[in-house]
């Protein structure tokens, strides 16, 4: 379901001027160079390449998955996936146990109300470069009907696999089976209620913490062994279109993507990390991009209002096709 457009455009407008400023994390940061990705709508760090994020396009001309490197901002593989159909709005990606990365075709671009969507699922490959490599397709439906999500997180303990669906109001967290199979259909059943309009989530490494971003903010959950409960807000960078979200792989820094062309990668301390002996405090109460003291740079401003006026278009491109 799409926010109305007049009111879209107010909280983007909104948004635009209410982005506390941040000091850069230096290295931390990246610009993703790939010509050909243009809509990355997803985020996933590698555990067996250090400094290597996975991402992939929201709508590509091919089942393909890309491996950027952090320190350069450069793709270093491109992974073509067989034994797939053709995908139809590749929205998430995450990594399961044993190197196993999930890849989630499960959004709604084009408002078409699929009776089922695709999860992917493949190994990562011991080696960096450009490669075929054979996914296994899995079928999902939901118990109530079909959704629009943007957001697949697999629990990196037990190997379960999570959608969080894409409601302006809120969506509810969905747990599919213990393990998916790849004959017949995999239903996924609501498990607890989500307070975001999300685009996108993320487990802490531990598998104790689930993040969850969207547009204008984030909030952190407790995991609880799948009984969620919020924990804190997330200090999300107000980006043109925040889509992507993923820990580092050591967990103390969440990186924020967004779609476009030469798109950035944020980072972020992760909530709790030690710094100096003292605990990171959160957020403070209010907008859900509010920083520690609120405090505003004409800089951020332009930024934001730049990045507002790219996503209105693009919205309202997407409603007149």
């Amino acid at each position: 379901m799409r926010r109305p457009f007049a009111f879209l455009a107010a909280a983007l407008l909104v948004g635009a001027f209410a982005v506390p400023a941040f000091a850069a994390d230096g290295d931390e940061n990246f610009t993703i160079r790939d010509p050909r990705i243009t809509e990355s709508s997803g985020l996933a760090a590698s555990r067996l390449h250090p400094g290597i994020y996975w991402t992939h396009n929201d709508q590509d001309k091919g089942a393909y998955l890309y491996a950027v490197d952090s320190r350069t901002g450069e793709t270093v593989a491109r992974i073509t996936m067989t034994g797939v159909g053709t995908p139809r709005d590749v929205e998430a990606i995450s990594i399961g146990p044993d190197n196993q990365i999930y890849v989630g075709d499960i959004g709604d671009n084009d408002g078409v109300q699929w009776p089922y969507v695709w999860i992917y699922r493949l190994p990562e490959p011991k080696t960096l470069k450009d490669q075929t490599i054979r996914a296994t397709q899995y079928v999902v439906k939901y118990t109530d009907g079909s959704r629009d999500a943007e957001s697949l997180v697999v629990h990196p303990k037990t190997g379960r696999v999570y959608i969080i669906d894409k409601q302006e109001d809120g969506g509810h967290l969905y747990a599919g089976p213990a393990e998916l199979s790849p004959s017949g259909t995999n239903v996924f059943r609501p498990v607890a209620p989500v307070d975001l309009w999300a685009t996108d989530a993320a487990f802490s490494p531990d598998g104790r913490q689930l993040a969850v971003r969207g547009y204008f903010g984030g909030l952190l959950y407790d995991w609880n062994d799948g009984r969620i409960k919020r924990s804190e807000r997330l200090s999300v960078p107000l980006q043109g279109q925040g889509e992507s979200v993923s820990y580092s792989a050591d967990g103390t820094k969440l990186m924020y993507g967004s779609e476009g062309t030469e798109s950035p990668v944020e980072a972020r301390d992760a909530p709790g990390r030690q710094d100096g002996g003292a605990a990171k405090s959160p957020s403070a109460e209010g907008s859900p991009d509010s920083g520690n003291d609120g405090r505003l740079k004409v800089g951020a401003i332009a930024v934001g209002g730049v990045a507002a006026l790219w996503l209105l278009t693009r919205v309202f491109r997407r409603r007149s096709s």
